[in-house]
């Protein structure tokens, strides 16, 4: 989506917003993301917000909506400040988080934190007042017609763990921002699509799953279920990487190949040593 910058809103829509902050002194567009019509970072005399919506007539104008609602139910989650609608605009302020996008290569310091953030998300039940489709419906046309029980979980789950969706604080605290694919899922389903980044980002495999196994979620997860899961989001992203494509889907496709086919194998290991 073309992003706008914050003096190109309309007049009525900059006065709504400075009724909330002050005069703005200074705006940055945000470098990342694909989704916001508008995403900036607005400096006044009191300090940063920052600031992301779109015009009223977007078909993708309830996402926004659905996001601050859910970031406020979300552990770990800058905080939203205010909502406003002018000008034909609906925008909403949230918590500047003074931080850094998360390493996610071997050895990193940042494993440890954001493996902690994971198993407290992974402990927040759906907040059953919004009204969103699970991830399974999301990947309904990969999964066979009877999901299977142990993907039709209802956890607050954040779906998109991009590293340029967390930054970690000053104070070595890993919080989640842009949550606006967040929906019901199973409890270690945001510790299992962490999975592909770290073996995007160089762990192998067997690295990527000891990892994974710090979440406790995770680390109880039935196998089958798990491997259900590999299976189907490589199915989806590769086809997704055919039909919509994007810069980044390639690598993220292959990661996912390669975790598949990690988890079929020992699938099948499993079963020669199990038979007579």
């Amino acid at each position: 989506m073309d992003r706008i910058d914050w003096h190109d809103l309309p007049a009525a829509t900059r006065a709504a917003v400075e009724r909330h902050t002050g005069p703005v002194e200074a705006a940055e567009t945000a470098p990342h993301g694909v989704m916001s019509r508008l995403a900036c970072t607005i400096r006044t005399r009191f300090g940063r917000v920052f600031v992301k919506g779109t015009r009223h007539d977007d078909p993708q104008a309830w996402v926004y909506r659905h996001e601050a609602q859910v970031t406020g139910n979300a552990p770990l989650a800058p905080h939203v400040l205010w909502e406003v609608d002018a000008g034909e605009w609906q925008l909403y302020g949230y918590e500047y988080v003074d931080g850094r996008h998360p390493d996610l290569t071997p050895g990193s310091d940042d494993l440890g934190p954001l493996m902690r953030t994971l198993t407290v998300l992974s402990e927040v039940a759906w907040p059953e007042d919004l009204r969103k489709k699970p991830l399974y419906s999301r990947w309904a046309e990969f999964l066979p017609e009877d999901v299977p029980p142990g993907l039709q979980g209802r956890a607050l789950a954040h779906t998109d763990m991009s590293p340029h969706n967390m930054l970690v604080t000053p104070a070595g605290e890993l919080l989640l921002l842009d949550w606006a694919l967040s929906c019901p899922a199973p409890a270690w389903a945001d510790t299992a699509l962490t999975i592909p980044r770290l073996i995007s980002a160089g762990h192998t495999p067997e690295q990527a799953e000891a990892i994974a196994q710090q979440v406790p979620a995770y680390s109880t997860a039935g196998q089958t279920a798990v491997t259900t899961f590999a299976r189907t989001l490589y199915a989806a992203w590769e086809d997704w990487e055919r039909t919509r494509p994007l810069p980044h889907r390639a690598a993220l496709t292959a990661a996912a190949r390669t975790w598949a086919a990690h988890r079929d194998t020992g699938r099948q290991a499993g079963a020669r040593e199990l038979s007579p």
